[in-house]
């Protein structure tokens, strides 16, 4: 079984997610392919950066100065366009709909009625159906997550300034294991946290496993403290930490 685990020591967000994917071999051609037939007229591109001397992959979209805000039956709908294996769509989905769960709760209204203003806009729709479809790639069969830092202080929204984690964040992340360290700014986005509660297993230490390939996806800015990047290890499970050969074996 090939496994995939998120080391979120510097947090993740949508773009961190899709950007390591792609830099541990997932083929960015394939994935900006499935992109431009969502149809949102935004434009998609993959860079090699340096987070505090990492080689690092940035994901990056493009949008037009309008920016359209959907409500979760729009975003389903496009998810289900596309032209994408159904374990794809239906990771995409989920994580659609335990962000607009979150939003609905902190905003008070009911799931059909929940505003996208921030998760609905091209970028973060690219940014989930990107990270579904690069997982599909690599053929991952099941995710873990290490504990999230979350980062501290405050973050600016269209709700005001508000601490960090934003209320969506914060409510994503019940009963998931989570730390601050780091500089004052928000490390963990409300669609990263979206990503890795809908599609972790499980929060933890590394599991087992024989690292096959690792990717590393740059944030925004370059921090001082610590490496700006999401780390992923994909590899084969190896249960009850046998080895390779000793699973073949059995």
């Amino acid at each position: 079984m090939t496994v995939c685990y998120f080391d979120a020591f510097s947090g993740i967000s949508g773009d961190m997610v899709v950007g390591a994917l792609a830099d541990a071999g997932a083929d960015q051609g394939a994935i900006i392919h499935v992109l431009e037939g969502l149809g949102t007229e935004a434009t998609y591109e993959f860079m090699k950066v340096t987070r505090r001397g990492i080689g690092a992959t940035k994901f990056r979209v493009t949008v037009g100065e309008a920016k359209q805000h959907r409500h979760l039956a729009a975003i389903v709908k496009m998810i289900e366009a596309c032209d994408v294996p159904q374990r794809a769509k239906k990771r995409a989905i989920d994580a659609f709909e335990l962000l607009g769960s979150a939003e609905a709760s902190v905003h008070q209204v009911s799931i059909e009625k929940v505003h996208f203003h921030e998760v609905g806009e091209a970028d973060s729709i690219a940014d989930i159906v990107g990270a579904c479809v690069a997982l599909e790639l690599l053929r991952i069969e099941q995710i873990f997550c290490s504990p999230l830092n979350v980062g501290s202080g405050t973050v600016q929204t269209e709700h005001g300034t508000l601490p960090v984690p934003a209320p969506a964040t914060a409510r994503l992340l019940r009963s998931t294991p989570i730390y601050a360290r780091g500089p004052k700014a928000e490390l963990t986005t409300p669609t990263g946290a979206a990503l890795a509660c809908s599609l972790a297993s499980g929060f933890g230490p590394i599991p087992h496993m024989r690292v096959l390939a690792s990717g590393y996806g740059a944030g925004d800015r370059d921090l001082g403290e610590h490496a700006n990047v999401l780390r992923v290890m994909v590899g084969e499970w190896t249960p009850n930490g046998k080895t390779a050969t000793e699973v073949e074996e059995t």
